[in-house]
Formats: C-alpha cells, structure tokens, sequence
C-alpha cells in the first residue's frame, strides 16, 4: 500500500514537471506609435529554439477573462504581435500576456502593464507641404496612411490642434504657434522674400498624449510679382527724373539770382557815375574856343 501510494506520487510530480518546465518569458512589453500597437517580448536563454508563444489580452472595464489572439498564438522567438485591432477602444485599458510552450511542455504566463490606447501611444507628425504666398506661408497637411483609411480616420478624430515651430532663416530668429488642426494652415504677417523653416507637431484630446516635432520644412514668402517689379522701377526712375529737375532748377535759379545781383551791381554803379556827372560845371564848345583865342591874343 505505501508503495502503490509512493508510485502515485512521483507520477503525479512527473506530471506536473511535464505540464510546468519551460522557463516563461520576459520582458513583455506594448509599444504604440500612431494608434499602432504592439506587443515584444523576450525569451528566456533556456527555452528551446522549437518553443513557440501565444498572447492573450483583456479589458479591464469588464475583467471576464482573458482572450486568446488568434494571429499571435504561435509566434517564435523575436516575433512581435500586432494588438491594433484587438485594442479598438482608445478610452479603454488593457492588459496582455505571454507564455512559452512545445508540444509537451508549457511555461507560466508572463503579464504586461497596464495599457491605455490614447494616453500610452505617441503621435508622429503629419506631413507637411510649405508654399509662400506674398507676405506668408501656406501649408498643407496631410495624416498618416501607415494604418489605412479607417486608421486614418481615427487618428484625425484624436487630433485636436497643430503646434508650428515657425524659424527665420536669416537670423534665427522663431516663435511657436498654436491652431485647431485643420489640413490647410496659413502663418500670415511675414517678411516678403525671406527664408522660414517651419516644423509641426499634433496634440490629442488628452494632454498627456505624447508627440513629436517633424523635420524642418523651409520656403521663401514668394517675392514680388514681376508686375510689382515694373511698378517699382518706373516709381524709381519717375523718381530720379523729378530729382534730377529739382537739381536742374536749382541750377538755373542759383546762376538767374548771380546774374541778377551782378545786373543790379552794374546798374548801381551806372546810376552813381550818372549822378556824379550831372553834379560838375560843364564848359561850351564856344566858350572854350572864345577863351583860348584871348590867351593867344595875350601870349
């Protein structure tokens, strides 16, 4: 009898060391980038190469029980799992897990943190098109397409405004902006024919949402019109005609005021001679000649 009982036992041990031996993973994790989500995990160094995982999730807000994913029950070591369309509700918090087994043997399972959609991923930024139109810039934004249409539409429903980083490329000199996201922005009152660098960024309905600054997009505001140029150069040459004929003018007037005076001076000059003329004794002819015959007479 104490024989039969001991056999049981150390089948019962073998069995649980069949059912329970494999060493469970590590490290289990879930990223998200633009409402993708997905789930890593490390293997143990003693696992078998042949062992394969499976993934199973659940949602909080109901906690019935845990979910097998079907497209992630037989992943190898290195392989990831796409949760995108296992975590639909962005408002909703979820957890995941990892085991390890083989065709006899299995391991314990391995649990992830808590994950909530719209607060855990980040948003990248949306593209961006930078055109100048006079005295600003128009830019065009277009979202995402690495998930599809309906990713798409998601992600432009969680948007909530547009963060510029507008820099001048002259100097350096930069401001930030903030609008209601729209996918056309225009950034008006800038500098005619000057260089600025624009970056943007996307804000989501919860504050604590994380994103990220594009590269830089420059463009010159678009110079002057070739009409604008016409109309400038006949205002400048206008301009230098009436310049040039108040010099001319001047000129003239300058030399007329130096004739005048020197007229003035000879007229002067004339007048007095005259005056001091009128004012001498003047002699006849005859009396002259009448005068010099008596000296003569007398001599």
């Amino acid at each position: 009898m104490m024989m039969m009982e001991m056999k049981t036992l150390l089948l019962l041990q073998l069995q649980l060391g069949v059912c329970v031996s494999l060493p469970p993973p590590s490290s289990v994790s879930i990223s998200s980038f633009n409402m993708q989500h997905t789930l890593s995990f490390l293997p143990s160094l003693e696992s078998p190469t042949h062992c394969r995982y499976a993934v199973q999730t659940v949602r909080l807000s109901r906690r019935k029980s845990w979910r097998s994913v079907a497209a992630c029950s037989e992943l190898m070591a290195g392989q990831t799992c796409n949760l995108t369309l296992v975590f639909k509700d962005p408002f909703e918090s979820y957890l995941a897990r990892v085991k390890a087994y083989t065709s006899s043997q299995t391991s314990n399972w391995t649990q992830s943190a808590h994950f909530q959609p719209l607060t855990d991923t980040v948003f990248g930024p949306p593209g961006l098109t930078v055109s100048g139109c006079g005295n600003c810039l128009l830019l065009h934004l277009t979202v995402p397409a690495s998930g599809g249409l309906k990713q798409q539409l998601q992600l432009r429903d969680l948007y909530r405004s547009l963060e510029f980083q507008v820099k001048r490329t002259r100097d350096g000199a930069q401001y930030l902006m903030s609008v209601p996201f729209s996918e056309q922005v225009v950034i008006s009152y800038l500098q005619t024919g000057v260089e600025y660098c624009v970056s943007v960024r996307v804000s989501g309905l919860l504050t604590s949402t994380s994103s990220l600054f594009s590269q830089p997009h420059c463009a010159f505001t678009s110079p002057p019109s070739p009409l604008d140029k016409s109309v400038l150069l006949v205002l400048g040459l206008t301009g230098a005609l009436c310049a040039l004929c108040l010099f001319l003018s001047g000129l003239v007037i300058y030399r007329g005021g130096r004739s005048f005076r020197r007229c003035s001076l000879l007229s002067a000059l004339s007048s007095l001679l005259l005056r001091q003329d009128r004012g001498r004794p003047r002699v006849s002819s005859q009396t002259s000649s009448t005068q010099l015959h008596k000296d003569d007479s007398l001599t």
